[in-house]
């Protein structure tokens, strides 16, 4: 087939406008959290602070929709995803003469996943537009998941006009009152004069403290209203004051905890990686010699090839992982927010251990997990103060002998390495397939995944060394994330290769993103595991329902419907199809060759995989099981 290239089918108006394609800063740098910044783009040469605007007249005569996307251009945002309608109408003509890039997506859902994916490889703000109604609800799913995994988002919809308000109007819908829940803070716009004020606002309140969604709900007769756009706003948010650095006191009774426990585990979250804060947590270890594990949200924060790296704790964590927590005499908790999939039956989880427990969100520390020390401050700051403060406990006292606890914990990892049996049907392994993929694609790729088995083991059998390489859908588990986020992260940095992992049932869910993809020379990589079910609803009915089969079987494999080549072909990708292990490497060396347009490779995989080590929902991490049937021994008179 002949493949679309960037510069066929490019968006005729992204050509036409300067500048429109410079999507991300070369070094692809997430900016830290205790940073703010304040928008999409990277900030102009001579600005003072990451948080300056773009240079704008002070002053100037222009319409609602206007001002609206002059503030875009003074917060430095240099893309937006979304699709026009009746009441954001008036937002698009501006926009059409803008240097701010638009990407048109194919559905609402799509443009919200793609923010998410935008800001979760570059560290800035992501934005998606919407219209009134229908538009706004399809942001909910997205805007939920951006809350559930405290992405810095933005999302501005149109409304219908301020009188029609409360008269269930065609297309309205109180998309303020509906993600009241789940966003850090929503805006109703009353009057065109304060759209630069609302706009800096919901990006300062996005980026800062603990990051989130922010709604910007903007009526239509407001856009169309005159208005007079002054730059720089004055924000007003009284008592939004985020505490980034800890109390010292905290700080000093942690480090003395640090040094005298025998059985210590670092539990690392999303939030050091939100807190640009991954070099300190390795001097910290390598200071402490601490065993580290990493969370789903956390993977690549601290290196999977190094030492003291048990791997991921939780459900599917690895076993030395979950056992580390449940028998740690202290467990250091940054960023993180004591999951119940990290905990399992919260309480019989880790009974003999001591908490220091800090984060940036104060309502997180003590709501599932008592703290003995409780830290607010931002994971950067917080761990700065406590490499000074453990370097002064050594100083002054010789710090535990950990030889013991290291000496349990690998041989647990020696005993119970993460693996996999190959099929005995012969069939294609899922793992296999996901292992070369990331052996091959190297670690300095990102990898997007979506949500259920094939999301486990690219979290398992792929090696994560390095900062903002794993983006999923860790709180909320939407299923339909991974193409439109990896779809964002593409534009967020276009010098990185792009890989999405996908199931066959996630895929089918917003696969009509690749159109996008194709037409806004966006090449992402996508790899179907094809295990022709809902694979890990399919798995807990293998375990837990009697191996009644209920709903889960979607067809892509015995009657190939949809035919992912085909359909791939169908939205303007290359698609290609692996069947045996002996196909795999050269299938995705020919996909990393292909650099020109999205390709998708349906990988077709056996059905009866299972995604193992596993605590299953609801019961205590102790019951752990390695395998089927297969319970670690783990004797407690060894601890």
């Amino acid at each position: 087939m002949t493949r679309p290239t960037p510069e066929t089918l490019a968006h005729s108006a992204r050509r036409a406008r300067p500048g429109a394609g410079a999507a991300g800063d070369p070094d692809h740098a997430p900016a830290p959290r205790g940073a703010a910044p304040a928008g999409s783009r990277a900030v102009p040469a001579g600005a003072d602070t990451p948080a300056s605007p773009v240079r704008q007249p002070a002053t100037a005569q222009v319409s609602g929709a206007g001002s609206l996307v002059r503030s875009l251009e003074a917060l430095g945002v240099d893309v937006v995803f979304g699709i026009p309608g009746g009441a954001i109408l008036p937002a698009y003509d501006p926009l059409y003469d803008s240097t701010v890039r638009h990407i048109l997506v194919r559905h609402e859902q799509g443009a919200g996943h793609a923010a998410t994916g935008y800001a979760q490889a570059t560290g800035r703000v992501g934005v998606c537009i919407a219209t009134s109604g229908p538009g706004a609800t399809n942001l909910v799913t997205p805007i939920a998941d951006a809350y559930m995994d405290s992405v810095p988002m933005v999302a501005i919809t149109g409304q219908v006009a301020r009188p029609s308000i409360g008269t269930d109007a065609f297309q309205e819908a109180d998309i303020q009152g509906i993600t009241l829940p789940i966003t850090k803070h929503n805006f109703l716009v009353q009057t065109p004069d304060e759209i630069p004020r609302v706009l800096a606002e919901a990006f300062h309140l996005a980026s800062t403290g603990r990051p989130g969604p922010v709604l910007v709900d903007i009526p239509k007769d407001v856009l169309q209203a005159p208005a007079t756009f002054a730059w720089p706003p004055t924000l007003d948010l009284p008592g939004y004051r985020p505490t980034l650095h800890p109390h010292g006191k905290q700080i000093r009774e942690a480090a003395r905890l640090m040094t005298s426990a025998r059985r210590p585990v670092l539990y690392v979250g999303g939030g050091v990686l939100k807190a640009g804060a991954t070099e300190g947590l390795r001097r910290l270890a390598e200071l402490t010699g601490i065993p580290v594990v990493t969370t789903l949200m956390a993977l690549g924060a601290f290196p999977d090839s190094h030492r003291q790296h048990l791997g991921m704790p939780g459900m599917h964590g690895t076993v030395a992982a979950v056992y580390g927590l449940q028998k740690a005499d202290l467990i250091v908790a940054l960023g993180a927010r004591f999951d119940d999939r990290v905990t399992g039956k919260l309480d019989s989880f880790a009974p003999d251990a001591a908490v220091v427990h800090a984060d940036i969100d104060p309502a997180e520390i003590g709501k599932n997990r008592h703290a003995d020390v409780p830290i607010v401050g931002d994971a950067r700051h917080v761990i700065d103060e406590l490499i000074a403060a453990v370097t002064a406990e050594h100083a002054a006292h010789p710090a535990a002998d950990l030889a013991d606890w290291w000496t349990q914990l690998d041989d647990l990892r020696e005993r119970y390495p993460l693996g996999f049996e190959e099929p005995a049907d012969g069939t294609l392994s899922p793992q296999y397939v996901i292992k070369r993929l990331g052996e091959i694609v190297g670690p300095d790729a990102v990898y997007v995944a979506g949500v259920g088995q094939h999301q486990m083991w690219a979290s398992q059998f792929i090696s994560y060394e390095k900062p903002n390489t794993w983006l999923n859908s860790g709180g909320l588990g939407t299923m339909g994330y991974a193409v439109p986020a990896a779809m964002g992260a593409k534009v967020g940095r276009p010098d990185t290769t792009v890989w999405a992992v996908d199931g066959d049932g996630c895929f089918q869910m917003t696969n009509q993103e690749l159109a996008t993809c194709a037409l806004e020379g966006i090449p992402i990589k996508i790899a179907v595991i094809n295990n022709g079910n809902l694979g890990m609803v399919r798995q807990w009915q293998t375990l837990f329902y009697g191996e009644r089969y209920s709903n889960t079987e979607l067809g892509t494999h015995k009657h190939r419907i949809p035919d992912f080549v085909k359909l791939a072909e169908a939205l303007g990708c290359v698609g290609l199809r692996c069947e045996n292990a002996a196909d795999v490497d050269k299938t995705i060396e020919a996909a990393m060759a292909i650099t020109d347009a999205p390709v998708v490779i349906d990988f077709v995989v056996g059905k009866d995989a299972m995604v193992w080590p596993m605590v299953a929902a609801g019961t205590s991490n102790d019951e752990i099981m390695f395998a089927r049937g297969v319970r670690p021994a783990f004797d407690e008179d060894e601890l």
